[in-house]
């Protein structure tokens, strides 16, 4: 991975910052993309020291915010001539309906409406340091998730998991009609399910139930690098170069639900998340 350069947003803990070491380690220069200035330091300090990699870059971006997320990618591609991996990991999920400053229900807006406005924005620099490679996380909850376009933004009925559930198979689907837009630029985009990884994904939530949930499950989780291992695989082997639209687990490629190959949904929520983000 030398001379290649990635970015991994979510990176200051569980998944992200598993990825980040790895590819840290192999050589890369990698991108930390994290929301907390001084949780990313600490894992970008961490990293450094067990890698010895100083090309561990820390950038701040708030995925919840459309601002900040054009703010990041004008600010990247001012610093970078090339982007040859973009991992879509930072993920969230809310007990109680909150909005952002742009308008849009939380969960909806750091899962999924920040990364498909950072991938739009980095597009042209993807395409132009191809062949490079799109990896999007998503999680085995999908399979509960529904799309109505009636409630995007869960305004008539909010449960948090449930959201989290529906905007995970978004991930899911917009990665299949992102692959099959992108083909022949030589930018490939494939879905990860990283499995039941212990991470702290539950620690936004406000509730003590909702807390002590996670941590009665949390024997029967696997640990963060173990659920990283797929992400990494994706960015670095050469047996998945030219590979799109996919969906893989434990580091192999699995076949998904089968509302999740509705190419029709997928293209319907494609047009309405562009209609979502004026763009």
């Amino acid at each position: 991975m030398e001379d290649k350069v990635c970015i991994v947003t979510g990176s200051n803990s569980g998944i992200g910052k598993e990825t980040a070491l790895a590819l840290s380690s192999m050589g890369a220069t990698v991108v930390m993309v994290v929301r907390d200035k001084e949780r990313g330091e600490k894992a970008q300090l961490e990293i450094i020291n067990k890698t010895e990699n100083r090309d561990t870059i820390l950038m701040i971006c708030d995925l919840s915010s459309m601002d900040s997320v054009k703010k990041f990618a004008k600010e990247f591609v001012d610093r970078y001539d090339k982007l040859n991996v973009l991992i879509n990991n930072a993920g969230v999920v809310f007990r109680k309906r909150q909005t952002t400053v742009d308008g849009f229900e939380l969960t909806l807006s750091t899962n999924y409406l920040g990364p498909f406005l950072l991938t739009y924005e980095l597009l042209p620099l993807l395409k132009s340091s191809s062949p490079s490679r799109i990896i999007n996380l998503s999680s085995g909850l999908y399979k509960s998730g529904k799309i109505d376009f009636d409630d995007l933004q869960s305004e008539k009925n909010y449960r948090g998991m449930n959201i989290y559930s529906n905007v995970k198979l978004m991930v899911m689907m917009y990665t299949y009609e992102l692959a099959r837009r992108l083909e022949g630029t030589g930018v490939t985009a494939n879905v990860v399910l990283p499995g039941f990884v212990a991470t702290n994904l539950g620690r936004n939530s406000d509730s003590l139930l909702y807390t002590l949930g996670y941590l009665v499950v949390r024997p029967f989780q696997i640990s963060a690098k173990k659920g990283a291992e797929t992400s990494v695989h994706l960015a670095s082997s050469d047996v998945v170069e030219g590979v799109t639209g996919k969906c893989f687990s434990k580091m192999h490629e699995t076949t998904t639900s089968q509302i999740s190959y509705d190419q029709q949904i997928q293209k319907r929520l494609w047009d309405k998340t562009i209609e979502l983000l004026k763009l």
